[in-house]
């Protein structure tokens, strides 16, 4: 089997050395994703903020994988401060709410103070099989 690596384009991804997401056969794995805005190098202020901020980044991963939300099957959320994870219900639940996924949540610090929230999502694409029609029956071209 074959991975394909995924760049958001974060100079934390080279400096560190990993991707943010990797395609192992079916299997879309996004590394631990935080807030930050990677068009601008920016951290919006509150965890709400940066949650939303954290599905979108991780949407564009996905959907870089040919893959999209709606395929994630595991979730795990590291929050370093304990009263902030309520906060983010309501925003976990607008991108993930029909798709339920299996979730973990961790507190434990993040690289960075200002970090409020990392998500880590896995997606199992699921192939589309699509009937195939014979276009020559009936004497039809």
């Amino acid at each position: 089997m074959t991975c394909r690596l995924i760049s958001s384009g974060s100079r934390f991804e080279a400096e560190i050395g990993y991707s943010r997401a990797v395609v192992a056969g079916d299997f879309v794995h996004v590394a631990g994703t935080t807030g930050y805005d990677y068009a601008t190098m920016t951290l919006p202020e509150g965890v709400e903020a940066q949650c939303e901020q954290c599905f979108r980044n991780i949407q564009t991963a996905l959907a870089e994988a040919g893959s999209g939300m709606q395929d994630v099957v595991r979730v795990t959320f590291i929050v370093p401060r304990r009263e902030d994870w309520q906060a983010c219900w309501p925003v976990t639940r607008k991108w993930l709410g029909e798709v339920r996924p299996a979730a973990t949540l961790l507190h434990a610090g993040l690289q960075d103070e200002a970090m409020r929230i990392e998500i880590e999502v896995t997606a199992q694409r699921v192939p589309i099989l699509v009937d195939s029609v014979d276009r020559n029956e009936g004497g039809q071209a």
